[in-house]
């Protein structure tokens, strides 16, 4: 759910009189966000217009009523008078906070070749960067690649050499989830001294943690490395967090109060999901196609999307103000959804791969790379 106009939520919120969740501003003038956080309330993406979006929030009597809050969307300028110097940084964990792979990965395989009894297989240093360079880091083709030079187990029939490959990478895995979690895995250089630059220039600070590819507990694990002051620092947004944010609470539903908000709510997503359609078929029209909205394989996307907007709510700053910290090309992607800057940091397992949409990729905290005078400055490179 990323576009809808605003007469379709004018005319499904505000014009039905009876509705008697729908409270009356002028008895209710509170706002649910912190002060310092005008921008909270954006349910919808940054594709409305501008001048939509500002025209639906600056008109007078119109609440959205949840069960735990109320959204007033009336918004004083004189609450953020300069919105334009605000920012907050939003980082990922993995390849992040941690370069697990650079220094866990090696050793992970090599754990893993001996659960499966594969004595004779262990990767040096200088074999496992070879197979990385050939085979461009895709560990199914390290593994391939590697079994071709020394010989496959006698044992194993020649059809069953994928299957083969899948438990070797299923061990590999569980290996190095233990060592990320394990106290000897440390974190990524100078990352330490950039959250506490953040914080003494009072810069908010989000550690993202709800689409990761770890799972939120081994992300917990890795941020319990900062230890507990450091920790104090920041604000963490796993998957909770992002359900019980407003936007999270919009598009899912579960926040809405029960009867006629809930409806009004389903008939919104209906409408901006005919849009959609509506929009392909016209474009697949011209091209003499037939196509149809495929929504399951956006649905990371959509969550990527919906921890980044949480994370700025939690930030109490606009997400456009918002810088993100990225590892992967899935935050990078709903950073542009959704038009939030993205800085990439180079990791060992992002060595090789590119990010057209990224404000710039760095390789680490500090000097001469990432910092919070150039995020200030917007000093990119």
């Amino acid at each position: 759910m990323e576009t809808a106009s605003c007469s379709i939520l004018k005319s499904l919120c505000f014009s039905n009189k009876n509705n008697n969740n729908i409270i009356n501003s002028r008895r209710y003038c509170c706002l649910y966000a912190p002060r310092r956080n005008p921008y909270l309330v954006l349910p919808f993406s940054s594709t409305f217009p501008r001048t939509t979006r500002r025209d639906f929030f600056s008109s007078p009597g119109k609440c959205l009523h949840f069960n735990h809050s109320i959204a007033f969307c009336s918004l004083s300028s004189s609450e953020n008078p300069n919105p334009s110097q605000e920012l907050a940084v939003l980082l990922e964990v993995e390849g992040v906070l941690m370069d697990a792979y650079r220094v866990g990965n090696r050793q992970a395989f090599n754990v893993a070749f001996r659960k499966l009894g594969l004595d004779c297989a262990n990767w040096s240093e200088p074999v496992y960067l070879d197979l990385v360079r050939k085979c461009s880091g895709d560990e199914e083709r390290m593994l391939n690649l590697y079994f071709n030079r020394i010989g496959w187990p006698t044992s194993l029939p020649t059809n069953e050499r994928g299957p083969f490959i899948k438990s070797v990478l299923r061990e590999k895995k569980n290996a190095l989830d233990e060592f990320v979690m394990s106290k000897s895995s440390p974190l990524r250089p100078g990352v330490e001294s950039f959250i506490d630059d953040a914080y003494q220039e009072g810069i908010p600070l989000v550690i993202v943690t709800a689409y990761g590819k770890s799972g939120d507990e081994i992300a917990r694990s890795i941020i319990e490395k900062l230890g507990h002051e450091r920790i104090s620092k920041v604000k963490i947004v796993g998957n909770e967090e992002v359900k019980r944010s407003f936007y999270g609470q919009l598009v899912t539903n579960k926040g809405l109060s029960s009867g006629s908000d809930e409806q009004i709510a389903k008939e919104a997503i209906k409408a901006v999901s005919a849009e959609k359609q509506k929009i392909a078929e016209d474009v697949a029209s011209v091209l003499k196609l037939s196509v149809e909205i495929d929504t399951g394989s956006s649905e990371s996307l959509e969550k990527t999307v919906a921890a980044l907007r949480a994370g700025a709510e939690y930030a109490g700053v606009p997400f456009q103000n918002c810088v993100l910290i990225a590892g992967n090309q899935t935050g990078v992607a709903g950073a542009e959804r959704i038009g939030m800057p993205c800085i990439v940091l180079r990791s060992s397992l992002t060595s090789r791969a590119e990010f057209h949409s990224a404000k710039a990729i760095m390789d680490g905290f500090g000097g001469a790379d990432l910092t919070i005078s150039k995020l200030r400055q917007k000093k990119w490179s």
